[in-house]
């Protein structure tokens, strides 16, 4: 029977655990979410404690150990097929990917098959591991870098409330035209929906706060800029909204592309150097969702944004 389940989370029974019931360790001290609970209750090997199946009412006292089973699941709904995968971290909680550019995260309308998650589930499958394709977050298309995704509901719903929270910490490189105003600083304007263009959005005052903090890593003579992002909420397109907004818009990025900067001598130069915005996610850092170890994770730059750094490196004032 325990074969149709992930392998056990373990809770030990501590002092403050003492008397308490079941329900109220999961809910309150593990942060079980009401979904869950009720899944794990209604499971025949859900709840034990000591071994022995276990009671939402159970009382516990120190030393008692307490485990959890989920029920395993597969995203039946995509394509397995074999694409290259990038795999920076692995246990049996969670994936953590360097996407390339190019590739989206998960299958949408009119565009079913390779996707991140289809390299994913046909990973999975070929190693027999039964999960269901959860990423915590996304990238767009075009950027490259970190990708965590979760292989069972309670490391998805943990990594959900700290990206909530905004205690996971997300760095990205960037490369971009100009100067920002400050070598380091941080743009704090709200970004919403452009009502004529449902895809793309820009700084409006009814908008959601949305913060970024940014650093100068790299002032090239040619008057473009290489910059170390830090998010501090985590809106669609932020980085590259934020950036246009300061006069710096992203090298590459032909969305958000200033008009005033594609008639410069620099963008003339750099036509071709790189085609998608120069924007990769470098950093991840986060708690553990079940050891609640400090996770620093870092994805060293692609080819093409090497390259691109040295072709502004060697671009001479102009």
């Amino acid at each position: 029977m325990k074969e149709s389940y992930y392998a056990p989370v373990v809770h030990i029974a501590d002092e403050k655990d003492e008397g308490k019931m079941l329900r109220d360790v999961l809910r309150n001290r593990l942060g079980v979410s009401r979904r869950l609970f009720v899944k794990l209750k209604q499971s025949e090997e859900g709840l034990t404690i000591n071994g022995e199946k276990a009671y939402p009412s159970f009382r516990l006292a120190v030393g008692d150990v307490v485990e959890f089973r989920m029920e395993q699941e597969m995203s039946d709904d995509i394509l397995p097929q074999p694409i290259p995968l990038n795999i920076v971290f692995e246990d049996e909680h969670l994936l953590v990917l360097n996407k390339p550019a190019g590739i989206i995260v998960h299958p949408t309308t009119g565009h079913y098959a390779n996707t991140l998650a289809n390299g994913v589930v046909h990973y999975w499958r070929e190693k027999g591991e039964n999960c269901r394709f959860r990423p915590v977050h996304r990238l767009d298309q075009d950027t490259s870098g970190l990708v965590v995704i979760a292989k069972h509901p309670y490391a998805h719903q943990q990594l959900s409330v700290q990206m909530m929270e905004g205690t996971i910490e997300k760095r990205y490189r960037a490369y971009a035209y100009g100067r920002p105003p400050q070598e380091s600083g941080e743009v704090n304007e709200p970004i919403g929906r452009v009502p004529t263009d449902p895809h793309r959005r820009a700084v409006l005052e009814d908008g959601a706060p949305s913060l970024t903090y940014y650093t100068v890593a790299e002032a090239y003579p040619c008057g473009a800029s290489a910059l170390d992002i830090k998010l501090g909420t985590g809106r669609t397109h932020q980085i590259r909204v934020h950036m246009g907004w300061i006069g710096c818009p992203l090298i590459g990025d032909t969305y958000y592309a200033d008009p005033k900067w594609e008639a410069t001598e620099l963008a003339s130069r750099l036509a071709g150097a790189i085609d998608r915005q120069a924007l990769h996610a470098s950093l991840l850092a986060f708690r553990h969702p079940i050891t609640e170890e400090r996770l620093e994770l870092r994805a060293e730059l692609p080819p093409d944004l090497r390259e691109l750094e040295r072709t502004l490196e060697e671009l001479p004032p102009l």
